[in-house]
């Protein structure tokens, strides 16, 4: 691990910022208005995800919130139902809590300390420190996955960027290298450096400002930094989704516990939470479609769909046996005419989509 001394150090603020005063991005919708709210939802969207993935949702996000206040007084379901195929939607429900608590404890106002903001749920030390540099131009580091990149590289840290060591390493670089003028713009400067420039792969060095003192270019290292996550066999998990569909066309759907995969989203019922209920299925589906795989940060899920059309009688007796209209975790929901803006899971959602444009054959296999 290289250990850093600044009196040896080149600091890349310098040719950071006159990069960026030129070659940076400057039109970005989050960046019209700098402050708090906006830079705060545009933060928390860009976690693990791109900038050209985040746009449209941002502005859908932002049009129908405009305000913390709007987003604190929101259901949770239309929260949800707006994030629906952005993924890791635990950000959605803590963006969610963390609005009502600002508008709770600090009347609509975000704090501006690191400590306090810190506070707020979904908000971590980058996360933070972003929304005071942007806002505020308190020079407070960040260190996103695009900063540790480009810190890794420029140092030539050749260790995994997760290790406890090494994330304190390049907390002590993010720090010394932050100037004391103009935080915002280096903020946005860095983690535009490592979104267009400095890429995970095929950096293009030759455009990079940093080129001349750039330790992991000058020992042909950038192929190799940051050193990849060590690799797991993700295990295989299999689940049976049931798709119940009424008379009218309606899929029946059950809300997700709040915690856990899909957490607070809706979803297709799993056949075992069906049997647990009592609810008696016909013995045969109507119809198998095929098993996909969706892929979780920790493992994979064969995923099976099976159709079961059910007749007004069944229904009847479905809904005597489960109670699920009179229930909140569960309704009637039209595919091809929602009445509700429900919150779904980018598979389910796919899945249903595919259900509703499928030319089905409603014969007993």
């Amino acid at each position: 691990m290289t250990s850093m001394n600044p009196v040896l150090v080149k600091p890349i603020h310098s040719a950071l910022l006159s990069w960026y005063d030129q070659h940076g991005r400057h039109d970005l919708p989050w960046q019209v208005d700098k402050s708090p709210y906006p830079v705060w939802i545009s933060e928390i969207m860009l976690q693990q995800t791109q900038v050209t993935t985040v746009i449209p949702y941002y502005q859908r996000f932002i049009s129908t919130f405009p305000c913390v206040e709007s987003l604190a007084a929101a259901p949770i379901d239309e929260v949800l139902h707006l994030w629906t195929g952005l993924g890791y939607y635990a950000r959605a429900r803590n963006l969610h809590k963390a609005a009502q608590q600002v508008v709770e404890v600090y009347q609509g106002i975000f704090p501006e300390t690191l400590e306090a903001l810190q506070t707020l749920p979904g908000i971590g030390r980058s996360t933070a420190a972003a929304i005071l540099s942007i806002c505020h131009q308190q020079p407070t580091a960040i260190l996103d996955g695009n900063v540790k990149r480009v810190l890794a590289r420029y140092h030539a840290i050749e260790t995994w960027t997760g290790e406890t060591a090494t994330q304190k390493q390049l907390w002590e670089l993010a720090e010394y290298h932050t100037p004391e003028k103009r935080a915002g713009d280096y903020t946005q400067a860095i983690m535009d450096l490592g979104a267009t420039i400095c890429r995970r792969s095929k950096p293009s060095c030759l455009l990079c400002p940093l080129e001349e003192s750039c330790q992991a270019l000058a020992k042909g290292l950038t192929d190799k930094i940051p050193s990849p996550k060590p690799k797991k066999t993700a295990p295989l998990k299999s689940v049976t989704l049931t798709i119940l569909c009424n008379s009218a066309g309606e899929v029946y759907l059950q809300k997700r516990p709040p915690s856990g995969i899909w957490g607070g989203l809706w979803s297709l019922p799993e056949q075992q939470s069906l049997n647990q209920e009592g609810i008696l299925l016909p013995e045969q589906p109507n119809l198998v479609m095929p098993s996909f795989i969706h892929t979780f940060s920790h493992f994979r899920l064969q995923i099976t769909p099976e159709v079961y059309f059910l007749d007004d009688l069944q229904q009847h007796e479905f809904q005597d046996s489960s109670g699920i209209m009179e229930a909140t975790d569960a309704v009637w929901y039209n595919i091809a005419q929602p009445k509700q803006a429900l919150g779904l899971a980018a598979p389910i959602k796919k899945l249903l989509d595919q259900f509703a444009n499928k030319d089905i054959n409603q014969e007993t296999p």
